[in-house]
């Protein structure tokens, strides 16, 4: 199964591929960073994410994508535009025709630390090491992306089992 984990936002949106199998080993097949340039209108900005993702999805051809919940307290402007970038890579991966799960940040850190409430820096060093990478991607969102791929694999191989053993 090839997953596609987003962090969504409209100035950087992390995206990571991962190859995952049947034997819960990882095989990283593309990360990177769709960013946006604070100078330009927000619904060009919102029309940069579009192309670009398609352009990803169309390189990656993932089965599935991953993305993480909103979760905000303080700055609600910031979240209201992140909620559009999100809303657009929603669009597009119904578009691509993409099976779309959603995730919670506390389900994310659970599903790669075995701890809900796991500190950020305690997040980015298992993913590392969970797919042996020499360093952890950079920007933070795109190691944040792959962390989302990773808690899909590890909830829907745990759901899979749940399945088959019913």
């Amino acid at each position: 199964m090839r997953i596609i984990g987003i962090d969504p936002g409209y100035a950087i949106i992390g995206y990571g591929v991962l190859d995952y199998d049947n034997t819960g080993s990882f095989h990283v097949a593309a990360y990177g960073a769709i960013t946006t340039e604070p100078n330009v209108t927000f619904e060009l900005r919102l029309k940069k994410i579009y192309d670009d993702l398609n352009y990803v999805l169309g390189r990656t051809k993932p089965d599935v994508m991953a993305i993480e919940k909103l979760f905000f307290t303080n700055n609600k402007t910031t979240g209201i535009g992140v909620g559009e970038a999100r809303g657009v890579v929603l669009l597009t991966a119904a578009q691509a025709g993409l099976e779309i799960h959603e995730y919670t940040p506390n389900e994310i850190k659970n599903a790669v630390t075995g701890y809900g409430r796991a500190e950020k820096k305690q997040v980015m060093e298992l993913t590392r090491m969970l797919l042996d990478l020499k360093e952890l991607p950079k920007p933070d969102d795109t190691a944040d992306a792959l962390a989302v791929a990773i808690c899909h694999a590890h909830t829907y191989s745990s759901d899979l089992s749940r399945f088959i053993h019913n």
